[in-house]
C-alpha cells in the first residue's frame, strides 16, 4: 500500500475514504456526535485553561452549521462588546460574560444552563 493524500483519511475498518465509508463504526461515531449536539440544551461556562490566565466564555451544545454558528457568535460578541471566535461547533467570547451570554441566548429562545464552576 502506498501513502497518498489524494483521498484524505482512510477508515481503518473498510479501507475506504472516510467521506465514502459506510461501515458500522463510522455510523456510530456520527450518531454520537449528533446526539451530543442535539440534546437541546446549551451549556455556557467560563474557562481559563491554556489561555495564560485570561478568561473566556464558552458556549457548547449548538447543533448549527458553520454559517449559522458564525452569525450567532457575531450577535453574542456584539451583546458583550468583546471579541471571540466560532470554531468546531463551539462559540468562544473573550472575557467573563456568562450572565450576558445566557441572557442573550434566552431571549433568542434557547434553553441554557450554566456549566462548570
Amino acid at each position: 500500500m502506498v501513502y497518498s493524500t489524494e483521498t484524505g483519511r482512510i477508515c481503518p475498518d473498510c479501507s475506504q475514504p472516510v467521506a465514502q465509508c459506510q461501515c458500522v463504526a463510522n455510523k456510530r461515531a456520527q450518531a454520537a456526535a449528533n446526539s451530543a449536539a442535539a440534546d437541546g440544551v446549551l451549556r455556557v461556562q467560563r474557562e481559563t485553561k491554556g489561555r495564560g490566565g485570561k478568561s473566556v466564555t464558552v458556549v457548547r451544545g449548538l447543533g448549527l452549521d458553520a454559517v449559522a454558528l458564525g452569525a450567532l457568535a457575531k450577535q453574542l460578541k456584539a451583546a458583550c462588546g468583546s471579541g471571540g471566535t466560532a470554531k468546531d461547533g463551539v462559540i468562544e467570547v473573550q472575557g467573563d460574560h456568562v450572565a450576558t451570554v445566557m441572557a442573550a441566548l434566552g431571549k433568542l429562545g434557547y434553553v441554557v444552563k450554566r456549566s462548570g464552576g
